[in-house]
């Protein structure tokens, strides 16, 4: 067997050094980006008081109804999302082997979004259903469409950069379309808000007795998918290697694909579709701790719930008292970093994208 050079071994080991550092400094900044959050908004509130709030305890009071029953759901949401997309968003990055992947390109946000304003337009459940029936239609709309999207990018030879975004808009669009129609013949006003929401996504909705399922699901998730981190591996270095290692990389794609739509599914039916969050912190963070997703996928999920609660509070005070959709704070910070990458991985594969 061929040994590795020595340089490359010197950058594991200094990415393996790191990697505990990065995340005491994540959490760290998401313990910061949380007392922000729950100190900052129409009603500021000191955050040495807001520490005192929370370690007394939900009690009465306005300062106390604020920060537990208005901003702490709010706060803890957004971490739930942020965390999630950004973990999906590595996970799909290395199925497609593509570091331009993710959730809201591949159209899975958009295919969840779908699903989701599909169960509100056809009044398929009411009251104590609809928290079942919307996670449900979410979950089979972002798989529908991230399959629809690989399998349009790997139609008739091999999947290139160019191909993967324009199978992914092409998917989005559809979807977009069809979202934009049941926006046209919805017949009530409460429809029409709701899926208004789901198209720029959104926190302000968030409420305590919605926390469990999307926290649920992404502490399952990340277990789970932190489990497939040497099979994703061994994907993203090479299909010809990863086969000739052992693994069956049609099951495993399969299975992979499944389960990222499921937690994708589930955080946008709670949140509405946010883009670019699974795309700018899993490079980031690959570029922090390398590409080993061991490493990469916890880092990772700190980096995205920092990023989202950061960017749903310049969304909730920038233009106070009016209100952002966290949608398009992300978008306005994601859309040029995608531009950069796009450009560069048009270098390296020598072509126009």
């Amino acid at each position: 067997m061929p040994r590795r050079p020595a340089a490359p071994r010197r950058r594991v080991r200094a990415d393996r050094r790191r990697t505990p550092l990065v995340l005491v400094l994540l959490t760290l900044a998401l313990a910061a980006g949380a007392v922000a959050g729950l100190a900052l908004g129409p009603v500021r509130i000191a955050p040495g008081q807001v520490l005192d709030i929370v370690i007394a305890g939900p009690r009465p009071g306005a300062f106390a109804s604020i920060v537990w029953d208005v901003r702490m759901p709010r706060v803890l949401l957004a971490a739930v999302v942020g965390a999630g997309l950004a973990v999906t968003g590595a996970v799909l990055q290395a199925l497609v082997r593509n570091q331009l992947a993710d959730p809201f390109l591949l159209g899975a946000s958009s295919g969840a979004s779908a699903g989701a304003v599909a169960v509100i337009v056809l009044g398929l459940g009411a009251g104590l259903a609809t928290s079942v029936t919307l996670p449900v239609a979410a979950f089979a709309g972002s798989l529908g469409a991230l399959v629809t999207v690989y399998a349009l990018a790997r139609r008739g030879g091999a999947m290139t950069t160019g191909r993967l975004i324009l199978a992914g808009v092409a998917v989005q669009y559809v979807l977009s379309a069809l979202t934009s129609l049941a926006l046209v013949l919805a017949a009530r006003a409460e429809q029409v808000r709701s899926i208004l929401f789901w198209t720029l996504g959104g926190l302000g909705g968030a409420r305590w007795d919605e926390l469990a399922l999307p926290a649920a699901v992404l502490a399952v998730g990340t277990v789970l998918l932190l489990g497939l981190a040497r099979p994703l591996d061994l994907l993203l270095a090479g299909e010809e290697d990863a086969r000739t290692l052992g693994l069956d990389t049609g099951r495993f794609r399969a299975a992979a694909f499944v389960l990222a739509s499921l937690v994708i599914g589930v955080l946008v039916a709670f949140s509405g579709a946010i883009g670019f969050v699974g795309l700018m912190v899993p490079h980031a963070a690959r570029m922090v701790v390398g590409a080993g997703h061991r490493a990469l996928l916890p880092v990772a999920a700190l980096g995205g719930a920092v990023f989202l609660l950061l960017a749903d509070l310049v969304a909730r005070t920038a233009a106070a008292p009016e209100e952002i959709p966290v949608g398009v704070v992300t978008a306005l910070v994601g859309g040029p970093f995608f531009l950069w990458m796009l450009r560069r991985s048009g270098r390296t594969e020598g072509v126009a994208g």
